[in-house]
């Protein structure tokens, strides 16, 4: 007993509306069908290929029904098969493009999702993409005039929106700068013309540019390939290819350092370092080890400025690169930033002069030495730990500082202190021998450092800034000058006098 017939698939699964679609029924047990059915209604014709293939035209219909293969055996089972409707367009853009093809437009529209065919008249496009179901990206192929663009779902073929070929003109060059450049290319040329608007493509004789930028329809600027000898620069656009303009490939030796200035800076990079040497014009790198520099400038052939990057502490070398290769490398310093840890005496008086011990880091390269705003009257720089400095005239307490390559330090504390001044003693006579006490009056006393009775330094007690009190030493009979002296100076004198015990 024969089985019943099998569908197991069916090829396209979506049709017109309006019927007509060509299906491909798969299965078994097909042979003597007598009817094919999309739901209630007779497929429009049918035909057994094999016990395992049938092809059916679809009748019109709506939705989706159930395909059915009946034989001597029985019916089999169903397959889906879906009405699509039929995809409509409502805009496309741009509307024109050139004859020569290649414009991507966006078609605009309704249900042309499982778009299979794009068409420009009866010409299908180069390619296309469905974006949705209401919008498609296509490329134009080559053409002429004005032609309907229609998009074929398994819905149908959709109306037409028109699309017209434009004549393009063939671009016109009319001048290259710089008209030659290395045979290692790499350098920016400009081409001048007319009718560049989508150029495709720069040639150096028969070899692309390495890279191009359509500035204006009068401008490109083109990057040139390796090379050599003299060539035909050309661009070619949908309107075709440009006539030639002549770019010679010359040798250019690598450029040359002979030396930096400043040599170092401070390992936060920013400041400003010119190179010299030969051949930098069309430099296109500066690199401080392997760092890029911040920013140049090709001032000559024979100069750059350049910003320094950020770097470690240490030397580097500086390396430029031209279209002739890159350079020799000069030796440049990154140094740390410098730190000051003590100042000693931290303290002077206010008409300057005294030498200062600075101790710290990083002092090597020393440009500067300042008490507040004012520079040191002198320093000597004795290592990388130590500056020795001359304060100038000031007054109150100001920070000192120290400038070197690497930038400006912290800065330590240093008092001006004023010159101590005495107005009187008391008592102001006393024996020969010492014990006494003598009381010192007078201002600026309270970094009295030594009281002196003539050359003879005495004890002393610092009670205030207006009091200090002095054991008087022994001497012989007669007056002595009392000095104090401070960090700020020498006090003026005054006398004390030693009396003898009275003679028998």
């Amino acid at each position: 007993m024969a089985s019943p017939p099998v569908i197991s698939s069916v090829s396209p699964a979506v049709g017109s509306p309006g019927g007509g679609t060509p299906v491909t029924l798969t299965g078994s047990n097909f042979t003597q069908a007598t009817a094919v059915r999309f739901g209630p209604n007779f497929a429009l014709s049918y035909t057994v290929v094999s016990a395992t293939q049938i092809t059916a035209v679809a009748p019109p219909g709506s939705g989706t029904v159930q395909i059915t293969v009946t034989t001597p055996a029985g019916t089999s089972n169903g397959v889906a098969f879906g009405y699509a409707a039929a995809p409509t367009l409502t805009a496309i853009s741009p509307a024109t493009g050139p004859a020569a093809g290649g414009t991507t437009v966006t078609l605009t529209g309704t249900n042309l999702l499982g778009a299979t065919a794009v068409r420009f008249g009866a010409v299908n496009a180069t390619s296309f993409t469905v974006m949705s179901a209401t919008q498609i990206t296509a490329v134009a192929p080559p053409g002429s005039g004005t032609v309907q663009v229609t998009v074929t779902t398994p819905g149908g073929t959709s109306n037409g929106v028109s699309y017209t070929y434009v004549a393009v003109p063939a671009p016109v060059l009319t001048s290259v700068s710089p008209g030659q450049g290395p045979t290692g290319g790499g350098n920016t040329v400009t081409l001048t013309g007319s009718g560049f608007t989508g150029a495709t493509a720069v040639r150096f004789g028969a070899v692309s540019a390495t890279s191009f930028t359509v500035m204006s329809a009068t401008q490109i600027t083109a990057v040139a390939p390796p090379g050599s000898g003299t060539v035909q620069v050309t661009v070619t656009t949908p309107g075709g290819t440009s006539n030639g303009v002549s770019y010679t490939y010359v040798a250019v030796p690598a450029p040359v350092l002979t030396s930096v200035s400043p040599g170092q800076g401070p390992v936060g990079g920013g400041n400003t370092v010119t190179l010299t040497g030969s051949g930098l014009t069309g430099v296109t790198a500066v690199t401080f080890g392997s760092t890029p520099a911040l920013s140049f400038t090709v001032v000559s052939a024979t100069q750059i400025t350049a910003v320094a990057p950020p770097g470690a502490t240490g030397p580097v070398q500086i390396t430029v690169t031209g279209p002739g290769g890159t350079s020799n490398g000069v030796t440049y310093f990154y140094v740390g930033v410098p730190t000051l840890t003590g100042a000693a005496p931290a303290q002077g008086p206010t008409s300057g002069g005294t030498t200062v011990t600075l101790t710290g880091t990083n002092l090597l390269g020393a440009t500067a030495v300042r008490f507040g705003a004012v520079n040191a009257t002198s320093f000597t720089v004795v290592s990388a730990t130590q500056i020795t400095a001359v304060a100038p005239p000031g007054s109150g307490t100001v920070q000192i500082t120290v400038v070197t390559p690497g930038g400006t330090s912290n800065g330590v504390p240093y008092t001006y202190v004023s010159t101590p001044v005495l107005s009187s003693l008391s008592p102001t006579e006393g024996p020969l021998d010492a014990g006494t006490t003598v009381t010192l009056f007078g201002s600026g006393l309270t970094t009295t450092s030594s009281v002196l009775f003539g050359s003879t330094p005495a004890s002393f007690t610092v009670v205030s800034d207006i009091w200090v009190t002095a054991i008087a030493p022994s001497g012989p009979a007669g007056p002595v000058n009392v000095q104090v002296t401070t960090p700020g100076g020498n006090s003026n004198s005054l006398v004390y006098t030693r009396v003898g015990p009275p003679g028998i």
